[in-house]
């Protein structure tokens, strides 16, 4: 196997200044785009905590330091998302605000596309709401990790 097969994601990324980058944008996109404001108000006012945890997952799931399994345990994703109204409006825009953040810092198209692809998986599965649109309010006072 040659060097470039053996790269993980996250090495491709950039490592944790890449995840990092890509993470604050996506927060950012969040926060500025009206087109996603199903998906904001899932979130505490702050996103600091939600950045936090999205680059500790990111890190592992990349390849990288398993930062969020060492912190939280195993990520269990959609039981940890469950407490929060997911349905397809909220996984849209969160997608928007992800697909945009890989577009603006992601110039390989195939690696790129690959990455909506897994993010774009990743999300349906987050969707709790059979189908129904998610009414955006939290059942309890955390984020999503």
């Amino acid at each position: 196997m040659d060097n470039a097969a053996a790269q993980t994601t996250y090495h491709t990324l950039g490592g944790a200044e890449g995840i990092h980058r890509l993470v604050d944008r996506f927060y950012e996109l969040m926060d500025e785009l009206p087109e996603a404001h199903a998906a904001r108000r899932l979130h505490p006012e702050s996103l600091a905590g939600a950045n936090e945890s999205l680059f500790e997952f990111l890190s592992g799931w990349f390849g990288g330091p398993n930062l969020y399994i060492e912190k939280k345990g195993h990520p269990r994703l959609r039981r940890r998302h469950l407490p929060y109204a997911i349905g397809p409006t909220e996984r849209d825009e969160w997608m928007l605000c992800m697909r945009t953040a890989l577009n603006e810092q992601v110039s390989d198209e195939g690696f790129r596309a690959a990455l909506i692809k897994t993010f774009s998986d990743m999300a349906d599965h987050m969707v709790n709401t059979e189908g129904r649109e998610g009414c955006g309010h939290a059942l309890h006072d955390r984020a999503p990790a």
